[in-house]
């Protein structure tokens, strides 16, 4: 059984899952020198960016994902001044950084050029901050980058890419998070997309937190949203300190912050750190 060309699916075979939306027309196709991306017109989500068959972003709810893997790390570091996005070509986490005037500069380096410039023509609200002086962007390996940035040099990082496959599959190992780790300052923050506690909690989530202790971080924590776009419509951003205590260090300026979102606030903030159970016990 097959959806008709006026859907499209993301189906996720090994789980026995799938998410559909129900398309008007192709706005794009291009293969890059790294992957495929394409861009499509639903009927009821806006635009949609599909990497690789995989969805990646929408018009309708991308500011969930874009706010809370941004936001509750900028409040949780008493003074985020330099910032480093790895991934995030489609610069909706870059705007949401830069809204706090507290940063002085923040870094974005994704391996694909062609993601932003995709995202320039069809997502043109997530680029409004592309020119900000104190954005710069490069399109290099992450990888690389992060392992050559000088010890310290950073207060948080940001890994906002995508599935642990292909290009992006060296951000989710070990000698990552310890090049992460020597590039934070002191009670630097970094934080990364962790997938779907339902799908994911044996192959990422548990590994991702044993895997940051290993590399020194001192505290580790998962944080719950939902983003109906992506498998399950549960997901995750996993945070973690470089030497402390995970705490929420700018809490009434959260409380009366001097930005809009759609989503984050300071409520949710301290409620998307909360473990269900079966995610507690996994672990341990």
């Amino acid at each position: 059984m097959s959806l008709d060309e006026s859907w499209f699916s993301e189906p996720v075979p090994e789980h026995g899952t799938a998410f559909s939306l129900k398309i008007r027309h192709k706005l794009h196709e291009e293969r890059s020198a790294f992957q495929k991306i394409e861009v499509y017109e639903t009927e009821t989500f806006g635009n949609l960016m599909v990497i690789d068959g995989c969805t990646m972003v929408s018009t309708r709810d991308n500011f969930i994902y874009h706010e809370m893997v941004s936001h509750p790390a900028l409040f949780s570091h008493p003074h985020p001044r330099n910032v480093l996005i790895i991934g995030g070509g489609d610069c909706g986490t870059l705007r949401e950084v830069l809204r706090h005037a507290c940063v002085e500069t923040a870094t974005q380096v994704d391996i694909d050029e062609r993601v932003t410039r995709v995202s320039e023509r069809y997502f043109p609200e997530l680029c409004e901050s592309n020119g900000d002086p104190r954005a710069q962007l490069h399109w290099q390996d992450g990888i690389k980058w992060v392992k050559e940035a000088a010890p310290g040099s950073c207060d948080v990082i940001i890994v906002d890419s995508t599935d642990p496959v292909g290009p992006a599959e060296g951000l989710f190992s070990l000698p990552f998070f310890k090049d992460a780790f020597r590039a934070l300052a002191p009670g630097g923050l970094l934080v990364q997309q962790s997938e779907s506690p339902l799908l994911h909690t044996k192959k990422i989530i548990r590994p991702l937190h044993d895997t940051w202790k290993e590399a020194g971080f001192a505290d580790v924590r998962t944080l719950h949203f939902p983003q109906c776009i992506y498998p399950t419509g549960w997901w995750t951003a996993t945070l973690a300190c470089k030497d402390a205590p995970i705490r929420f260090a700018r809490e009434r300026e959260a409380e009366n912050k001097p930005f809009e979102t759609q989503y984050y606030n300071a409520d949710i903030h301290r409620a998307c750190q909360a473990t269900p159970e079966f995610l507690r016990r996994a672990l341990g």
